[in-house]
């Protein structure tokens, strides 16, 4: 099989609990690039897309249990530190009737945060063997300024050599001491230094601190990443590719919503996993929100592998 594109996706993968409060509780993981990454290793896996994912974790079972996982689904681990002493970051979801989520977090510890604190990292030694780089808003936040500027460097580095750069703005204001102000700051270089930016509308509004969809919208056609999908819940997902008038692409409604935790991040993978196969963003726009649905219809982040074997590209 000819290889099509080799990726890696940075961000942080947690301890996830999920149950009753003060009840029973089942043990899982995730992350949203991490999310991202399981579904399109998925769905691009027969079709030459080769997907890594770059993190740290510690020397623990639970951080051996998720590379076994990840070898499990055929993500390229080979960019995972694994420093003694640090552990995964936890949280726990809560699931309303509505299949609507609240999250609570502990990650002010979690390894993932560390990732460039040594004099290297796996990231920056391979960044040339990659022709797509993929990280969001949260990866930014959780790592320390310093860690921020690596991580821009890697993407001007493999933007330089005709690498793609894709940008989620997954926005979590509690992440940010500094507030809004702050975000939009490192918000700015990450949008000017990505080819493709993927917008989650009410993210953007919180982050541009404007109630107005239609100018967040705006805001977001006037990026200068040459391609821009704009998420928007279960309306149509706009598109924006430069040269070219904007699309709207409906959603696929379903009858009974179980919990949409990693919805936006199973698009994202249905999504890249077409238009790394050459796909037009119509069509993948298509892929994403189908296989979206299918996510919301089970409950968490990652459903099983069993589930997706009704999805179809076309």
């Amino acid at each position: 099989m000819e290889q099509k594109c080799r990726i890696a996706l940075l961000g942080e993968c947690m301890i996830e609990l999920r149950g009753q409060m003060f009840g029973a509780m089942q043990q899982y993981f995730g992350g949203d690039t991490l999310n991202t990454a399981v579904y399109l290793a998925r769905l691009g896996r027969d079709s030459g897309i080769d997907v890594a994912f770059a993190t740290e974790l510690g020397t623990d079972a639970y951080s051996d249990a998720m590379i076994a996982a990840w070898d499990k689904e055929r993500i390229d681990t080979s960019l995972v530190l694994r420093e003694a002493g640090r552990m995964p970051g936890l949280y726990t979801i809560q699931v309303d009737e509505s299949g609507e989520r609240t999250f609570y977090y502990w990650r002010d510890s979690s390894a993932a945060k560390h990732y460039f604190d040594g004099a290297s990292s796996p990231l920056e030694e391979r960044i040339d063997a990659l022709d797509a780089l993929y990280y969001s808003g949260i990866s930014l936040a959780v790592l320390s300024p310093a860690g921020r500027e690596r991580l821009l460097s890697c993407a001007d580095r493999l933007r330089a050599r005709g690498g793609r750069v894709i940008f989620d703005n997954n926005y979590r204001a509690r992440l940010w001491p500094g507030g809004h102000a702050e975000a939009r700051l490192w918000y700015q270089r990450a949008f000017a230094a990505c080819d493709m930016a993927l917008i989650t509308l009410d993210d953007h509004q919180s982050l541009l601190e404007i109630a107005d969809a239609d100018a967040a919208i705006d805001h977001a056609y006037s990026l200068a990443a040459a391609e821009v999908v704009v998420k928007r819940g279960g309306e149509p997902t706009l598109i924006r590719v430069a040269g070219e008038p904007p699309l709207a692409v409906p959603t696929f409604k379903v009858s009974r919503v179980v919990d949409t935790t990693g919805a936006g991040d199973s698009f994202a993978g249905g999504y890249l996993a077409a238009r790394l196969q050459g796909l037009p963003p119509e069509a993948s726009a298509k892929c994403g929100n189908r296989l979206a649905a299918i996510v919301i219809q089970h409950a968490g982040a990652i459903i099983p592998a069993e589930a997706m074997q009704v999805f179809v590209f076309v």
